[in-house]
């Protein structure tokens, strides 16, 4: 069955995590990814490790299935023609260098345009194409510090923390595949291309989301709470007997269910913790009662008892507890995909589940330069510009 982007040629000449991500989502949907690299490999992600498997790290593995591999030098001018030849029959360019490095090279999205007006064309930058700091490089540890990320993090004793996944990096290639499909889209109704100026500051930024909403609104700058919440109290980490699980209370109601569960009623009748508002300013006292009641129990009879009472709880789990649960399972989060060289690799999943037009798992994880002849034979004729799987004349 084709997927919803069947037919969607991909230049991707990205490396590392955000861009390579947003690839892949796209290469998950059906789009035909080409994955551009310096000869030899130039993704860094591919020397990450360990761990290794048949010398394929991890890591590279992560966000790189659903791709060819083509090595070409940009540092040359060949290697540069090559790349403007691909892009006269390609829907959409991704790339992260830094500002300027690819209108240098003459592949910047003016001078690309030129050669098809229908390119999408996508700059995924540290701090995107314009500001102060437009020209420095971006990585995700320094934009998790910059963007107040780390400052929201850990606890007043551990000091600023940074997410234990490089989230700015991913946050931004969700936004890049979001974007991509709908220029695609908004392409059906005007017959050209665009340029998508993509920032992992901004997307971090936005990403803070009810945090920094709360700071627009009262000037207070958030302190790091670690597991609690700052709008919502009991919502937080506790230890049960054999373990930590987290219950999030979200009312009044729910609060009121949860204390009938204690042997200390008395939580339920304190008039200080009647309302969220209440409990905000207690929270200390309140999750130390707390915490004496939930060791009293094991985290299954808890999640057993909350879920009774319909109160949203669940133990923390490690990743090997993580992939041996029957719900990933059920959700179909592993799959094994098969490389002639590197063996079976067992990779996360796609989470998009579309009836129509499902996800498919066609090809691994590529070598460098593994299909460069196929896709100088493969990309010729057939433009983009007059054939696209998005014109309206189809």
């Amino acid at each position: 069955m084709p997927g919803a982007l069947d037919g969607v040629r991909v230049l991707d000449l990205s490396r590392v995590l955000a861009g390579p991500y947003a690839t892949m989502i796209l290469g998950d949907l059906g789009a035909d990814v080409i994955k551009i690299e310096a000869p030899g490999g130039s993704d860094d992600t591919r020397f990450w490790g360990p761990p290794f498997q048949n010398g394929m790290s991890a890591y590279y593995t992560a966000v790189n299935r659903n791709k060819r591999s083509m090595t070409v030098n940009l540092k040359s001018e060949e290697g540069r023609e090559t790349i403007r030849r691909l892009a006269e029959t390609a829907d959409v360019l991704i790339h992260n260098f830094k500002t300027g490095t690819m209108d240098q090279w003459g592949l910047g999205y003016e001078a690309l345009s030129l050669l098809n007006p229908r390119l999408i064309y996508c700059s995924i930058t540290g701090f995107g194409e314009t500001g102060p700091l437009a020209p420095l490089a971006g990585y995700d540890y320094i934009i998790q510090a910059m963007s107040g990320w780390m400052s929201i993090n850990g606890t007043v004793d551990t000091g600023p923390l940074k997410v234990g996944v490089a989230v700015t990096d991913v946050f931004t290639g969700l936004y890049a595949a979001i974007a991509i499909e709908a220029a695609l889209l908004a392409r059906e109704k005007t017959g050209r291309g665009q340029k998508i100026d993509l920032a992992l500051f901004d997307c971090a930024v936005s990403a803070l989301v009810n945090v920094a909403a709360n700071y627009l609104l009262s000037g207070d700058v958030p302190k790091p709470l670690g597991n609690e919440h700052p709008n919502i109290v009991p919502y937080s980490t506790y230890m049960a007997s054999d373990g930590p699980i987290v219950i999030a209370v979200g009312n009044d109601r729910q609060f009121q269910a949860l204390c009938t569960l204690l042997s200390d009623r008395s939580i339920g009748s304190d008039p200080r913790f009647q309302t969220n508002p209440g409990r905000v300013a207690h929270r200390d006292e309140l999750n130390q009662r707390l915490n004496e009641e939930i060791k009293r129990r094991t985290r299954a009879e808890w999640q057993r008892l909350l879920a009774e009472k319909g109160i949203p709880c669940g133990p923390v789990q490690t990743l090997d507890e993580l992939f041996r649960h029957p719900q990933t399972a059920a959700r179909e989060m592993t799959v094994t995909v098969h490389h002639p060289i590197v063996g079976p690799l067992k990779l996360v999943a796609s989470p998009l589940k579309l009836s129509d037009t499902p996800v498919s798992y066609r090809l691994p994880p590529p070598l460098a330069g593994e299909h460069n002849g196929e896709v100088e034979a493969g990309w010729q004729g057939n433009p983009a510009a007059e054939n696209g799987p998005h014109d309206k004349s189809q």
